[in-house]
């Protein structure tokens, strides 16, 4: 059985679901057919699409009488951040970037 961290990552590898995510971070509460305007898929794509991101708890939703409202949960990605991003700390990161920048530059001159 995949664990929360596996099924967030795969459901962020397909950039429809990325891009399912960023409209509800513009504008959150969104029903179905509203997101299925953001897509060039079906309606039973984006349904599928939107199932795999509740099931890694990126997308919450709520019942307002017959609509199903889809809300982005950006906890998943922020325990991500904190545990693959934010123990590097930005100083090492800079300087490798940095003696990266100075090896390139170097070895075309």
């Amino acid at each position: 059985m995949p664990s929360d961290v596996d099924l967030v990552f795969k459901a962020l590898a397909d950039r429809r679901r990325r891009s399912l995510l960023d409209a509800l971070r513009v504008e959150a509460g969104q029903t179905l057919a509203a997101l299925c305007g953001r897509l060039d898929i079906t309606r039973q794509g984006v349904a599928k699409h939107l199932a795999l991101l509740e099931g890694a708890h990126l997308v919450v939703t709520v019942r307002r009488g017959r609509a199903k409202l889809h809300y982005l949960n950006p906890v998943p990605i922020h325990e991500i951040h904190e545990r693959w991003i934010e123990k590097f700390e930005r100083g090492r990161l800079d300087a490798l970037r940095d003696l990266k920048r100075r090896a390139e530059g170097g070895a075309r001159g």
